[in-house]
């Protein structure tokens, strides 16, 4: 035991800046949204109206989640449990593959194999750390929705659905780490199970059934499947119950042990599922540093391009639902306006420019990992014997950021592309599909900065690069998309450079915006470059 809890501080230590960074963001994340509904929708009369709304939309419900009443905490856990469940659930998959697969890569785990502990006594060691996580995450959302005057029952009710959340994750992300081959596969699986939660909520949800005073929602079956649905009915502002929290930590407490015992047996550096062997030589076109780059990078390219897709076509198909939704409607109408405020459009459009602003945010997270390729190629080493030929390192950064620039428009482009399927699939015609291409296209010159700003870290403090690419873009995220559902002050969404995005096809397009995001992100493209001869490699 005392090892165990030697690797676990040691485990902190390595966190005790990226740890608190996650558990902060989603606690203020909560604080935030608890008072922008106590601002917004203060009378009862606007908080049924929203919540009449939303049991007659499946789009919203699909988005947010299941309407529980017109109370202020019951509107606050709709506008943000599901968000924040999310983020926790990401929170645990990244931080347990950080310490468990990713270490036996980098030869971490090597290390404290030569040492008389146990064989699982790493992965205990991170199942302590992400629980201890997972329960302060939840007494910070405790405690944001009691600051915004939320009943202090109801908080750690709230807090501890999204505290359970995260920790049914930690073991599933360990499970993930002794299946799969390497930390990316392990942190690409792990995160897809997380994704694949929160759509098997969301079609419950949207197959709900409304009561007839149109302030509540029975869930469908499917939402069963996802613990993010089990921590939603704990319904902690209504009718608390706890027993779905409970069978949700007794499974992530079961699933440890299958964990430990699993990892008891398993050889340091193998895994159950096999890695598919490579090619004997390269192809053509690998011979070059962008065939390269485009090796490594294609199948995360495409797991980006599925979830554009799916964005871009529910932004087209759900069309017809929302036109409907809001005819007669002014509360949905100046809701869903928010997401684009000062523009007098069809709500229509109106929505399917928010959807596509969202996929404008997966084109910037494609680039983002693009770049991130470049670090984990440096510190497992393979960057070393690369660059032992006669290969300049800017070439090699420049080949790389040029296929990460390309994911971005290409991601943006699918989004794009899905849309216009989705409106003709869904019988709307009216829109013609060079709009909505071109409106899912206006996102990359942002997306391009959201690109150059790691690329710049990974030039002078490549340790640096992960926390400043993922940071900023869900700052970017909160400030540009949100800011106004959250009343941020302009100046603050002005940070963003999603704020400078046309959001077509309700604006006309503006050349200066995109204009000047790409001097910039081509300036910083150009600084990386620069900064990158000067710095040596580092693990």
């Amino acid at each position: 035991m005392p090892g165990l809890l030697r690797l676990a501080v040691a485990q902190v230590r390595r966190d005790r800046i990226l740890l608190p960074i996650w558990i902060l963001g989603i606690g203020l994340l909560g604080f935030a949204t608890a008072g922008a509904v106590s601002s917004e929708f203060s009378e009862e009369g606007d908080r049924r109206a929203i919540m009449a709304v939303a049991t007659a939309n499946p789009s919203l419900l699909f988005l947010r989640g299941l309407p529980d009443g017109s109370g202020m905490g019951a509107v606050v856990f709709f506008q943000g449990y599901a968000f924040t469940a999310l983020l926790a659930g990401l929170m645990s998959t990244l931080l347990v593959v950080r310490h468990t697969r990713a270490d036996e890569e980098l030869g971490r785990a090597e290390l404290i194999g030569s040492t008389p502990l146990p064989r699982s006594a790493s992965l205990g060691a991170t199942l302590l750390v992400g629980c201890a996580a997972n329960l302060i995450l939840a007494g910070c959302v405790a405690a944001g929705c009691t600051a915004a005057g939320l009943p202090g029952p109801g908080s750690l009710t709230a807090g501890a659905a999204v505290g359970t959340v995260g920790l049914f994750f930690v073991p599933v992300a360990g499970l993930m780490a002794q299946l799969m081959p390497s930390g990316r596969s392990a942190n690409g699986a792990a995160a897809s199970l997380v994704g694949a939660a929160y759509l098997l909520r969301g079609v419950g949800d949207a197959l709900g059934t409304p009561n007839t005073e149109l302030t509540r929602v029975t869930s469908g079956w499917i939402s069963v499947l996802s613990p993010i649905g089990w921590g939603q009915r704990s319904r902690p502002f209504t009718a608390p119950d706890l027993l779905p929290l409970v069978a949700l930590a007794v499974s992530a407490a079961v699933l440890a042990v299958v964990v430990l015992l699993i990892r008891g047996r398993r050889d340091l550096g193998a895994s159950l599922l096999p890695e598919r062997a490579g090619r004997p030589r390269a192809g053509a076109g690998g011979r070059s540093l962008i065939g390269l780059a485009w090796n490594l990078q294609r199948s995360t390219l495409i797991g980006w391009c599925v979830g554009a897709a799916v964005m871009g076509g529910i932004a087209g198909g759900l069309g017809p639902v929302v036109t409907d939704a809001v005819e007669g409607n002014n509360s949905l109408a100046e809701l869903i306006g928010r997401l684009v405020p000062g523009i007098e459009a069809q709500i229509v459009y109106v929505f399917t420019a928010a959807l596509i602003g969202i996929a404008g945010v997966l084109a910037a997270a494609a680039g983002i990992q693009g770049v991130l390729r470049m670090r984990a190629e440096e510190a497992e080493g393979r960057a070393e014997l690369l660059l032992a030929v006669p290969l300049s390192r800017t070439s090699w950064l420049t080949a790389n950021l040029v296929l990460a620039l390309s994911s971005a428009a290409a991601v943006a482009a699918v989004a794009g592309c899905a849309a216009t399927l989705g409106f003709w699939l869904a019988g709307m015609t009216g829109t013609p599909g060079t709009e909505l291409l071109a409106a899912s296209l206006a996102h990359v010159p942002a997306a391009a900065v959201f690109v150059a700003a790691p690329a710049i870290a990974f030039a002078t403090i490549p340790r640096w690069s992960a926390p400043v690419g993922w940071g900023l873009l869900v700052a970017g995220l909160i400030l540009g998309q949100f800011g106004e559902l959250l009343g941020l002050p302009e100046w603050l969404q002005a940070l963003s450079p999603f704020h400078h995005s046309p959001a077509m096809p309700v604006e006309a397009f503006d050349p200066v915006p995109a204009l000047s995001m790409t001097l910039i992100a081509l300036a910083g493209v150009g600084l990386a470059a620069y900064l990158i001869q000067h710095r040596d490699l580092t693990t």
